[in-house]
């Protein structure tokens, strides 16, 4: 159903998560010849860049999978990392209003920081997620990194959400601890070149 959409049609390069229950809209990026972008796992590795011209139609369906974005995947650095025209994202549960809750680390969150300090996307590129309709909630709290999505994809419809989106202005450094920068090559490599820009710590 998310393939169906306008917002997807017109987008060149989708970041798609690493996640197995987003396989299927991993190789439906591919399929449509379209850019996709993958974060590697808790973004120890950085991001992944896939395009369709560079794999054969036999092996996309590998290249879809966690194990082949990691071989068949082209690692760039956060300069040559194209803009993101739309983001689909994982949920272990989402409201109708576009609140979502994920694995509780906080890596989509991250994701989202870095691609916006990096100006690889801002506050109108389109986010979606993929769920069952079970695992739609009443109502879920967010917190002050958290962003809303527009477009709830489950087996059976297509929700788009209504009101205004919900997006953090790049890396939230206050609410980031020292191990998690330590953890993270490309969150110690923004923060050095904010240090080097600023004369300061972020």
């Amino acid at each position: 159903m998310l393939t169906c959409l306008e917002v997807f049609r017109n987008a060149d390069v989708i970041n798609v998560a690493p996640d197995s229950p987003q396989r299927a809209v991993r190789l439906a990026v591919l399929k449509s010849g379209k850019t996709l972008v993958v974060p590697t796992p808790r973004l120890a590795g950085g991001f992944l860049v896939l395009e369709p011209y560079r794999i054969s139609g036999r092996l996309r369906g590998y290249a879809s999978t966690i194990r082949g974005s990691i071989q068949m995947g082209r690692k760039v650095d956060l300069k040559s990392l194209p803009e993101v025209d739309m983001i689909v994202t994982g949920s272990v549960a989402v409201d109708l209003l576009g609140n979502r809750l994920g694995k509780g680390e906080g890596y989509s969150e991250i994701e989202y920081a870095v691609l916006s300090e990096a100006a690889k996307v801002d506050e109108g590129t389109p986010i979606a997620t993929t769920v069952h309709e079970l695992q739609l909630a009443d109502s879920i709290p967010s917190q002050l990194f958290d962003f809303s999505v527009d477009v709830i994809a489950t087996p059976k419809r297509v929700i788009s959400v209504p009101g205004a989106r919900r997006r953090p202005s790049g890396v939230l450094w206050d609410l980031l601890d020292e191990a998690k920068i330590s953890a993270i090559p490309l969150l110690r490599q923004l923060k050095a070149e904010r240090r080097a820009a600023t004369g300061a710590n972020p």
